[in-house]
């Protein structure tokens, strides 16, 4: 079977990548290992997928070169994509910080991606089991459906994430096999783990959400948290995974939009005969405070403020703003979003998306060494970097 272009992977960055070169009248193919197309986008934003964000800015994205992501961001951005959305009648919405969500379900994007492949007259196939991939004067792709022969050939596989989904470290084999340098991926956008008498600490506390700062050595983010049996979940912490290294500290401000110092001096004066738990009460879940009692001011848990030093109160002040907690782990790529690493920018054209070293062989989306910050960052890398490399397959 002869092909102008065939395309590995069958998930947001292939489908668009088919329907940016199959509406210039390129014969596509795009061959899916798994039984279904597009499952992550299935699964995305709780079911309704948050396809791009409002403020899509290179700064929003993690690469060893940063600047790799902007060609592509520019000449395909969020709002090229939101006429797509709008042109097939989708409803959507903005939930916060410029996510956008289908009001519906994600099986809406799903379907108008693969309503734009039947009229470009792409070809899918699914449960498309790869054998070999080998470059002669084109590129010959053997599969347990047959061979495919194609003067252009995609790799848009993915990353590790989600591996029950079928992701697979297929694409940096394939990568590799042709020379490409892959920096080492590691899971992003995941929960961080905690061990021994932390871990049972969180577990007591699991469901627990607050606001609050988690900052890195270079890195913060203010959003919510959310306590689990293992750790720590919720927005803020997934957005400083992708930027944390395993074995070091995370810092933990519980009350970003609060000074505690003044709160906690100004009970002492107005209130002198209430306890230090009843004022953190009120800016903090009552489970939270309870649980931090016995381990920043058992001393003074049951003495009233007029009785306890204000030292003893800036300390605890100081406490609650600047927590440090050193993580055991992440999840790991079972439940993180995104991976970081992949194959190296500096191997490939930022405006085609092609290798440099490799005529006709094209790297796009979550294989990529670029990943988006939460919130629809990296569905804007693939719909962005698929049309770059679509435009010229």
């Amino acid at each position: 079977m002869t092909f102008d272009a065939v395309i590995i992977g069958g998930g947001a960055a292939g489908l668009m990548c088919a329907i940016a070169a199959g509406n210039r009248g390129r014969c596509v193919a795009v061959l899916e290992g798994s039984n279904k197309i597009g499952k992550k986008i299935l699964m995305s934003g709780g079911g309704r997928c948050n396809f791009t964000n409002l403020h899509c800015d290179p700064s929003r994205f993690i690469s060893a070169n940063p600047r790799f992501c902007i060609s592509a961001l520019n000449r395909y951005t969020q709002w090229d994509f939101i006429a797509l959305v709008e042109k097939h009648g989708i409803a959507y919405h903005e939930k916060t910080d410029g996510q956008l969500f289908c009001d519906g379900s994600s099986k809406e994007i799903l379907a108008m991606l693969l309503t734009e492949c039947r009229q470009a007259g792409v070809s899918i196939s699914t449960n498309c089991q790869i054998k070999s991939v080998m470059h002669q004067q084109s590129y010959r792709v053997s599969t347990d459906r047959g061979a495919y022969a194609c003067e252009s050939l995609v790799i848009a596989s993915g990353g590790l994430s989600i591996p029950k989904l079928g992701a697979s470290d297929f694409g940096y084999r394939l990568a590799r096999q042709f020379g490409l340098r892959v920096l080492d991926p590691r899971p992003a956008l995941v929960p961080f783990t905690f061990s021994g008498g932390w871990q049972e600490w969180m577990k007591n506390l699991s469901g627990i959400s607050i606001r609050a700062a988690l900052t890195t050595a270079n890195m913060s983010f203010v959003d919510s948290v959310l306590f689990t049996h293992r750790g720590l979940s919720g927005p803020a912490a997934l957005q400083l995974s992708s930027y944390w290294l395993p074995g070091t500290a995370i810092r933990v401000n519980l009350l970003p939009e609060h000074d505690a110092e003044s709160l906690l001096l100004d009970a002492k004066t107005a209130q002198p005969r209430t306890r230090i738990r009843t004022v953190l009460s009120a800016v903090l879940p009552r489970a939270l405070v309870s649980a931090l009692e016995p381990l920043w001011w058992r001393d003074s848990a049951e003495l009233p403020l007029a009785e306890v030093p204000a030292s003893v109160l800036r300390d605890l002040a100081n406490r609650l703003h600047d927590w440090e907690l050193k993580p055991a782990a992440t999840e790991g790529y079972r439940t993180a979003e995104a991976t970081l690493g992949g194959i190296d920018t500096a191997e490939l054209s930022s405006k085609t998306m092609e290798c440099k070293r490799q005529t006709g062989l094209f790297c796009i989306g979550e294989v990529v060494d670029v990943t988006g910050h939460l919130g629809g960052f990296n569905f804007q890398w693939a719909w962005a970097s698929a049309q770059a490399a679509g435009r010229v397959i």
